[in-house]
């Protein structure tokens, strides 16, 4: 049996930051709610035609929790009738690279789910 390692940890604060930010961020629709508004303001028709798969009752829930945590704003349209538009708040801009690099590693996970065939890797 290997003797059990004494190492000293620096400990988190109470609430560890990676728990806060994988809160807001880890949701299934959050991240591509991100990814879309990070390319300019959407609509909810938009991003609900943009987010395949999502019911309007999970965006509208997803929407409004991230309001609620200030990464997106919700801004009501003088039209007739009236429109809502969201966009994210500067927190949620500082979000961008991290879903971008999220993307990425996503491909390369992908490309290598790709390369299996029957059952075989090949390894490229």
């Amino acid at each position: 049996m290997l003797p059990r390692r004494k190492n000293k940890v620096i400990l988190p604060p109470e609430e560890c930051p990676i728990h806060v930010c994988m809160g807001i961020i880890g949701g299934r629709w959050a991240p591509a709610v991100i990814w879309y508004l990070s390319q300019g303001p959407r609509r909810f028709s938009e991003l609900k035609d943009d987010i395949e798969g999502v019911s309007a009752k999970m965006l509208t829930t997803r929407l409004k929790k991230l309001e609620a945590d200030g990464v997106i704003k919700r801004a009501v349209m003088p039209t007739s009738p009236p429109s809502v538009e969201y966009s994210l708040t500067d927190l949620g801009l500082e979000l961008k690279p991290a879903i971008e690099a999220i993307v990425a590693v996503g491909h390369k996970l992908k490309q290598k789910q790709e390369l299996k065939i029957d059952g075989l890797t090949i390894t490229a």
